[in-house]
């Protein structure tokens, strides 16, 4: 009762595994919306020691950083992105480009999808900046 009590437990691990399915499910809804729209998929899930990039997609000069939010709707989807998180996703994005030196001279732009619980996806492009 007491790892329960204190947010773990049964109930806390099925609810992460849950939510964690519920992640990948978006992200490979968002990766096929991308890829019907000529974006490459350069990589998922990409993680550096500073964060992690849901999607890094390609299209001509572009390379784009991809995160994806899943909600019940779209708006409160759009809302959960907060400025650490935005923050984080830079940091991700300068620690591929260390990586992969040849993409410092791409376009770059970081982007949101958003992911219904109906499944219907929303590209914002340019969602925020390096400067967020």
């Amino acid at each position: 009762m007491k790892d329960e009590a204190a947010g773990r437990g049964p109930r806390r691990d099925l609810a992460r595994q849950a939510a964690f399915r519920t992640g990948l499910t978006a992200e490979s809804r968002a990766a096929a919306f991308l890829t019907g729209h000529g974006y490459a998929i350069a990589a998922r899930r990409f993680k550096s020691p500073v964060g992690e990039i849901d999607i890094v997609a390609r299209r001509g000069r572009e390379l784009v950083f991809v995160e994806v939010k899943a909600r019940a709707r779209l708006d409160d989807a759009a809302l959960s992105l907060t400025p650490r998180q935005q923050r984080r996703i830079v940091a991700a994005a300068e620690a591929w480009l260390a990586d992969h030196p040849d993409d410092g001279t791409c376009d770059i732009r970081f982007d949101v999808i958003l992911v219904g619980r109906d499944g219907r996806a929303r590209h914002i492009a340019a969602a925020f900046d390096a400067s967020a």
